[in-house]
Formats: C-alpha cells, structure tokens, sequence
C-alpha cells in the first residue's frame, strides 16, 4: 500500500498532542488523519484545521460522536446536544465526516438500546445535513453490547442505515469489530451497493488480549484475517482512505515514531483504492 493512501486516528497515538500527530504523520508519508474530540480538547479549532492543510494531510474524520442512549429523557437530550456540539466541531475543522459509537446503557435492554439510538440519529440528521457533515455508525463487537454500543454487527447497521436512509448517514467498517461475522462478505457487498460504506478502518483483534478495549494489534498479529477483508472491502468498490486505529498501551507505551514505521510496515501488503 502507498502510504499516502492511509489515514492515522490521533487515538492511535495517544501520546502525542495534536501538533505531534499533525507534523509526525506528514513526516512518515502518511496521507490523512482522523481526528479524535480528546485530542484537540481546548484547542483552536480554526488553528488545528489550518495545520493539517498546511501539512498536505486529508482531514478525514471526527471521532467520536453517539452514545445515544440513556435511562432518562434528559440523559438522551444530553446526548443530542453533545452530538450537535461533535457536528459544529467537523465543522470547524473541516472534517467532512464524523463517526458514531452509538452508546449501550447498562440495565437496558438490547432493543431498546437499540430504538434509542435509531431516534437519537433521526434526530441529529438534519443539523448534520445543515452542516453538510456525514454520520458514519460503527458497528462494534459484541463484548460491547453492555455498555458502548447496542449495534454489534454489519448487519444491524445495515438495517439501521437502510431504514433511515439519508445521503450524509452511512457505515464505518472496522475489521476490529466485525470480522467474526459469517455473511461479512456479504454485507460489506450490501453495504457498498447502497452507497452506504463510509469508512474502513485497520488494526487486528488478539485472541490473546490482555485488555479488551486497550490490547489490539498491528495487522497481521492477530485472527482478523484483515488482508482478507481489505480484498472484500476494494472488490465491494470502496476507493476511500484505509484508516488504522489501534489502541494500545503497549504501543503507547514505545516511542511514537517507531509505532508510526511499525503501522506503516503492516500496511504494506493491503490494497490502494483502484488497485485490481
């Protein structure tokens, strides 16, 4: 892969400020950079967004927005308020997209987890639309249904995103949370046939982790076969960015450039967008 072709999500280098991630992935050759709310907490918007251009990078994604539900009426309106405050930030830094982790209360039933965040992206639709900023719901890996998110296949977020149907909502594919499921394939066909798959997303899933949210790994070290479902992703027509997310206090814990050099090194072998 040409690495230009790639995007970085800030989180992937946790230690690093805004400006540490901005200058260190121009300066491997990296092509985009997804950016996390945390990282730019409390910092000029307009500033950050006037160095990513002026560092040659594509501003691809705000991350994150969701976590819909709630056991009160006033928890979901907080919820609402907070996700039109993600769509003024993308749209201050002029990221085009944001990403939703859509948010599980704990006590709640799945569905009606599930109907909450339905509404609760119902309801932002038109502030994103005023705003011309895409929501890209992610489905995450069951071990999350608990307390992070309620829509925990492709094939829910599929139904969800059909159901809705809008051109700014679509799906954020990661091959974290989604490559155990047996009709991938498929659904990433589906996903793309309808215009709806908005992003890809890189790293691997360790059978071995030894934290289940901070423990992931490079392509390559782990079972999600991401070479496999890079293929499925292109062949399904996706030309975007590949963007890798990783999160990891092992490699959080190494020198940043050397982290950079190591995800650059396992890219190597996925695909460019156009490339048969």
């Amino acid at each position: 892969m040409d690495l230009h072709h790639a995007t970085i999500h800030t989180f992937t280098t946790k230690p690093w400020s805004i400006d540490q991630c901005i200058d260190g992935y121009a300066r491997h050759g990296f092509g985009g950079i997804s950016v996390w709310r945390e990282t730019v907490a409390g910092q000029d918007l307009g500033r950050v967004r006037k160095k990513i251009a002026d560092a040659g990078l594509q501003g691809v994604s705000l991350v994150r927005g969701g976590f819909f539900t709630g056991a009160t009426v006033e928890a979901r309106q907080a919820a609402i308020a907070e996700n039109r405050k993600a769509i003024d930030e993308a749209e201050a830094l002029g990221l085009p997209m944001i990403v939703l982790v859509c948010g599980a209360t704990p006590g709640q039933i799945p569905s009606d987890n599930f109907l909450q965040i339905e509404q609760g992206i119902e309801e932002i639709l038109p502030y994103a639309e005023a705003a011309g900023i895409k929501l890209a719901v992610e489905p995450l890996h069951p071990m999350y249904a608990g307390d992070r998110s309620a829509v925990c296949s492709l094939r829910d977020a599929n139904d969800m995103v059909e159901r809705l149907r809008h051109p700014l909502l679509g799906v954020a594919v990661d091959v974290f949370h989604v490559w155990w499921e047996l009709d991938l394939q498929e659904q990433i066909d589906r996903c793309a046939d309808e215009g709806n798959l908005f992003a890809f997303h890189v790293c691997d899933f360790k059978p071995d982790m030894e934290h289940v949210l901070l423990d992931r790994g490079l392509p390559g070290e782990g079972v999600a076969n991401v070479g496999i479902i890079d293929g499925w992703v292109r062949d399904a027509g996706f030309d975007g960015t590949t963007e890798v997310e990783i999160f990891s206090n092992k490699y959080w814990a190494q020198d940043q450039d050397d982290f950079l050099r190591k995800i650059a090194t396992s890219l190597q072998p996925l695909r460019n967008p156009w490339e048969e």
